[in-house]
């Protein structure tokens, strides 16, 4: 089997989809597949993405992505992301009368609305109506959606999509993200308890909720973005740690008491199953993402009041039994075997693109 994603998303870029494909190419290709990835790398002409000038967008890529989708010949063509390449690999797929799948990462209505109002609130609506009649475009031709909830389906499904719409969950290396097994001393020197962040530090993870909310003890907010310096200024006794990664993530959240997720326009979250791998309790607002996976009172608390929901999921504890419950609650429902499955099953139900010459670009 061989499976194509074409994603504006892939490394070197740090973010949510670019781990879900990097996670899936690892378990699809273990289980003898082969699984390549398209990203704005494989071209040579690009250009930043205003406010991230780590995401590169190539420029018009459609004919160097039509000839490498036709090298390499695939039994299976995905499209990740509804940006440059997006749009050129579903335009390759309708004029050529291919079928395929797509996935819904982003609230792109959300964050272009969001960043819309910063300069003039009253276009927050328009905005953000006039980006769902786009991304509902885009995916109407999709043989079939993945979506990582059902409460984004049934988001989606408000907004009039018709797709035939397919569940993607995420998974937890084990390995790394699971409760301390000596006691933590990361944190020490910090007022407990501890509320920990870890995501973008930009305007659509609705951090300044975070940080303004009341809070006994100190907040620490692992991660780098757009909004970093002009947070670290207004909120001078939150700790801003930086980017962490593998091992040293897990510490981070392993030193901490509670983890809270501001955040209101995520699909997901995939910091919040890493956070309950550590053994932390989770708070959040109740919409998608939180909402879906904060499924008992032991796993952290959701409310339309930020304070509210962290000092609920406080009560929960973090002592190492309620630690351990939580690590057990991720290990059997978040797997990334399980989500590799569910992608097979999703995009390759329907194998109609040819064999060709195996040729490399």
């Amino acid at each position: 089997m061989r499976i194509l994603v074409v994603s504006d998303a892939w490394t070197p870029q740090v973010n949510g989809v670019v781990r879900t494909y990097e996670h899936l190419r690892h378990h699809i290709t273990e289980q003898g597949s082969e699984f390549k990835v398209i990203g704005p790398g494989d071209f040579r002409y690009t250009i930043p993405l205003p406010g991230y000038p780590e995401i590169r967008l190539p420029v018009m890529p459609y004919w160097r992505l039509k000839r490498m989708i036709e090298r390499w010949e695939p039994d299976c063509l995905h499209i990740a992301t509804e940006g440059p390449l997006g749009w050129a690999a579903r335009t390759y797929a309708r004029r050529t009368g291919k079928s395929f799948t797509t996935s819904y990462h982003t609230q792109f209505p959300d964050y272009t609305a969001k960043r819309a109002a910063r300069f003039c609130p009253f276009l927050f609506h328009p905005v953000r109506n006039l980006a769902i009649r786009i991304v509902r475009r885009f995916h109407a031709p999709a043989e079939s959606i993945m979506v990582a909830t059902p409460s984004l389906e049934d988001e989606l499904k408000s907004w009039s999509f018709k797709n035939k719409m397919a569940r993607l969950t995420r998974g937890v290396d084990i390995e790394i993200f699971h409760p301390p097994k000596t006691p933590p001393t990361l944190f020490e020197d910090l007022t407990k308890p501890v509320a920990l962040y870890v995501g973008r530090v930009a305007i659509e993870k609705n951090l300044e909720e975070f940080l303004k909310m009341p809070w006994p003890g100190s907040k620490v907010i692992v991660g780098d973005g757009p909004a970093m310096n002009d947070l670290k200024t207004r909120y001078p006794d939150a700790v801003f740690a930086g980017k962490k990664f593998g091992h040293d993530l897990a510490e981070h959240y392993r030193a901490a008491d509670i983890f809270v997720f501001p955040s209101k326009t995520d699909t997901f979250g995939m910091v919040l199953i890493e956070a309950m791998a550590c053994g932390l309790p989770v708070a959040g607002y109740p919409v998608t993402g939180p909402k879906d996976l904060i499924t008992d009172d032991l796993l952290g608390a959701t409310d339309e009041d930020l304070e509210t929901a962290a000092q609920k999921a406080l009560e929960a504890g973090s002592g190492a039994a309620a630690r351990t419950k939580r690590f057990a609650h991720v290990k059997k429902h978040y797997t990334w075997k399980k989500a590799a499955e569910q992608f097979i099953a999703c995009a390759c139900s329907s194998k109609n693109l040819k064999h060709g010459p195996k040729e490399k670009f």
